[in-house]
């Protein structure tokens, strides 16, 4: 099972030309059961949405979560998988005044069983984290009609083990790029100085190998690098 996460910036890139083609040719490659994007636009009466062309160009279903409208187009996070979608629910992880954040579930009939996919896209503040990260471990939507393994993905903002991380390891297992790459920062793209993207997750699965994709493309189509990790699914 390979799940990517990516933050695709609206599909602007470090060269500061908007090409969501250019995002799908880097997702193409990458040959991912799931695929956790942020900061996408979906669509609108007066544009084409930027989940939709992706689902459609890599033949895999889509569900989006809405965090705001931006510019008057739908705007937020998506999962795009090539397995059925069983349901989705969104969820408001915003603080105060600060910009709307938010994170999508999607339950994932899975080829070994239901699989429970967060894709998460949190703030920019130390104190807006924190409340997001316990308003999202204490939330409804985390706990109930669970009946897989779960999995959260997403650009969750947090460059040092903070706040977030220790309480996030506390009831999940970690990816720790450390054990499969020697290079781990992922943001921005082309000189990458801060790792933001994350993917926690529970047993039965484990992981296999992971990376940070750095293709050529990969440098310029996001100020992120896609984050791509390889997990088994223990157990009959």
């Amino acid at each position: 099972m390979r799940i990517v996460t990516y933050n695709i910036h609206k599909g602007r890139g470090m060269d500061g030309r908007t090409s969501i083609k250019r995002i799908v040719s880097v997702l193409g490659d990458l040959n991912a059961d799931i695929i956790a994007l942020q900061e996408v636009f979906a669509i609108c009466d007066s544009h084409e949405g930027q989940v939709e062309i992706l689902a459609s160009e890599l033949g895999l279903k889509a569900a989006f979560g809405c965090t705001r409208h931006h510019h008057g187009r739908p705007y937020g996070n998506a999962i795009l998988t090539r397995w059925p979608i069983l349901q989705s629910q969104e969820m408001d992880i915003s603080w105060q005044s600060r910009e709307r954040r938010g994170c999508v579930r999607v339950d994932l009939k899975a080829p070994r069983g239901t699989l429970h996919v967060f894709n998460i896209h949190m703030g920019t503040s130390y104190f807006e984290r924190r409340h997001q990260v316990r308003s999202l471990l204490s939330s409804k939507q985390l706990h109930e009609d669970v009946s897989g393994p779960r999995v959260l993905v997403g650009d969750f903002n947090e460059w040092i083990k903070g706040l977030t991380t220790r309480m996030l390891s506390e009831q999940f297992e970690s990816l720790n790029l450390a054990l499969h790459v020697r290079k781990r920062r992922s943001y921005p793209g082309l000189l990458p100085l801060m790792h933001l993207d994350h993917m926690y997750f529970e047993r039965p699965l484990q992981v296999e190998k992971a990376e940070l994709v750095r293709t050529r493309l990969s440098k310029i189509a996001s100020d992120h690098l896609p984050l791509a990790a390889t997990f088994s699914w223990a157990g009959p």
